[in-house]
């Protein structure tokens, strides 16, 4: 059993999958930053200096009655709430995790077809006498012994 799992967690198919989890993690991590610390605040200045990550909906007070000026106070308090903002802040992220990951396999894709578009010349020839196929530069055949041109 323990050498059907290495030759399993071996295999280029796994071990590729494995590298794109990593990867694809840290590049949420590097998107989350880039929404939260990079585009929210400027769209947030421009509607008036709000912070999207605060938008919140109290379901119930907390122990502490409101109001409360963030999620972080609220929590704090024991109350409950729907955090919107912080949805839309995971939606933007969403959207440019997604869009990159279009845009990767687009350009893949486009390479395969320029791959599959350009077929490499013949490296073959038939043999006139015996129809067998024969290297391209053979001069005599290797299944009849013909003499090649």
């Amino acid at each position: 059993m323990l050498k059907e799992f290495k030759e399993f967690a071996l295999k280029g198919n796994v071990m590729d999958m494995a590298v794109g989890i990593i990867i694809g993690a840290a590049f949420t991590t590097i998107v989350t930053s880039l929404v939260a610390d990079i585009i929210m605040p400027p769209i947030g200045m421009l509607l008036g200096k709000v912070d999207f990550a605060n938008f919140f909906i109290i379901l119930k007070e907390g122990a502490q009655a409101g109001p409360y000026m963030s999620v972080a106070e609220a929590k704090k308090a024991g109350a409950v709430t729907i955090n919107y903002g912080m949805f839309i802040n995971s939606m933007v992220n969403f959207t440019i995790v997604a869009f990159t990951l279009f845009m990767t396999v687009r350009y893949m894709n486009r390479l395969k077809r320029e791959e599959q578009a350009a077929p490499a010349g013949p490296d073959v020839k038939e043999c006139p006498h015996c129809i067998s196929k024969i290297p391209l530069n053979a001069t005599v055949c290797a299944f009849c012994t013909s003499k090649l041109d």
